[in-house]
């Protein structure tokens, strides 16, 4: 069943919401939807104590790594951790508390050519099961294009079932923004969530222009529950309209008792 993951994007050490196309180095044409007020350790708790798990934590850029500390000790174990990881740091925010550490830019070297020697090194040192190959990425004539650098660099890696299984060896789930809808409110990417269910070898979490609960469901329906989804910018918690983070903590309720039910044999005891 689809569940709901949370998200804490992070940049210059606050949370944020921004139109992650807009993303690049000097920041000159920046759109940022939202900026919070509370602390990334408010959000973490209100996550945990919602039991919304399988989260993350993203750092935008430099300048984050001590709020992404907070959050990660607000939830030690409960919340994933990407940006800016490598093989020389990855272990170390699983020391901190993170449950997984999510990477993309690492894995390519400076023209986005892929390199498999990179992963095979960063599964060794932290373990598949602690990590999450970001896969997001800018749709093409040819298909969906892995993209790094913030998402402004296209790679030669492509999102397809066959370059997903060759990756699963090395990881326990999947982090796929749709880098093209990424905080504009405007819709998921329909075909990008089918090729993702259609696959349903591992976790996957699809991320980008959920705007109403309804696209959840949609989720739902086009991946056969095998994909879970991130709502950001569209989302009240995040100073958005659309989407309320309290439907949201009951459609993942809903979502574990039928799968709950579903894993139950018909001749054993329901649990109470």
């Amino acid at each position: 069943m689809t569940r709901f993951r949370p998200c804490i994007d992070l940049h210059h050490g606050r949370v944020k919401q921004i139109v992650g196309g807009t993303l690049s180095g000097d920041e000159s044409g920046l759109v940022t939807n939202f900026v919070s007020d509370r602390p990334p350790a408010w959000f973490a708790r209100r996550f945990r104590d919602d039991d919304l798990r399988g989260g993350h934590v993203i750092q935008l850029g430099p300048g984050n790594e001590a709020a992404a500390c907070e959050a990660l000790a607000a939830w030690p174990g409960g919340l994933q951790l990407g940006g800016g990881i490598g093989l020389d740091n990855a272990a170390d925010w699983i020391g901190r508390g993170a449950s997984h550490v999510i990477v993309t830019s690492s894995l390519f070297d400076a023209d986005g050519r892929f390199m498999q020697p990179r992963l095979e090194a960063l599964a060794e040192r932290v373990g598949p099961g602690r990590l999450v190959i970001d896969l997001s990425c800018r749709r093409r004539p040819e298909g969906w294009v892995v993209a790094m650098n913030r998402w402004q660099t296209l790679t030669d890696l492509q999102v397809t079932p066959k370059v997903l299984d060759r990756l699963r060896p090395f990881c326990d789930e999947f982090l796929v923004h749709a880098a093209d809808v990424e905080g504009l409110r405007a819709g998921i990417d329909k075909d990008l969530v089918r090729l993702l269910g259609g696959w349903g070898g591992a976790p996957v979490t699809y991320a980008g222009g959920a705007r109403c609960l309804e696209e959840l469901e949609l989720v739902d329906l086009l991946s056969r529950g095998r994909v879970d989804v991130t709502v950001g910018s569209a989302l009240d918690l995040f100073g958005g309209w659309g989407v309320d983070y309290a439907d949201l903590v009951a459609f993942n309720r809903r979502s574990n008792a039928l799968a709950c039910r579903q894993a139950t044999p018909p001749d054993s005891p329901r649990p109470k």
